[in-house]
């Protein structure tokens, strides 16, 4: 059974590119247009891993991410974050307060975007 992984990014480009290197490389793939989709499709069904824009209407990526992280049920669920906004985000918030594993600046590498996934999917480990 493949992992799934939750991608959420108001920017279609983004998404649809996203998903056609990780779906190449072998995940199950779901898709959303903002924070409050993809929470919604979390509760729906837990993904392995989420990948969220910082940025995004109706739920900010950080909102949703703090919304996983104060939830039992979704606690776990490893993150990736997109951002534009690149290094202006607290580096403390990230990744010791939300436990983000990995913040990827925009534009980024679909290529790389899919080794991290992997390394984390496979090892359970990721380099910040």
């Amino acid at each position: 059974m493949s992992k799934r992984i939750l991608l959420s990014d108001d920017e279609i480009h983004i998404l649809r590119a996203m998903e056609f290197k990780l779906k190449k490389g072998g995940y199950e793939v779901e898709i959303t247009c903002d924070g409050e989709q993809a929470w919604e499709a979390i509760q729906n069904r837990k993904p392995d891993l989420l990948i969220t824009d910082c940025q995004m209407p109706r739920l900010s990526g950080l909102e949703l991410i703090n919304r996983l992280r104060n939830n039992p049920q979704t606690a776990d669920i490893p993150v990736f974050m997109l951002t534009a906004k690149g290094y202006e985000l607290s580096q403390e918030l990230l990744f010791d307060q939300l436990r983000v594993l990995r913040v990827l600046a925009k534009p980024f590498s679909p290529r790389e975007l899919l080794q991290d996934v992997d390394a984390v999917m496979q090892q359970g480990t990721v380099k910040v």
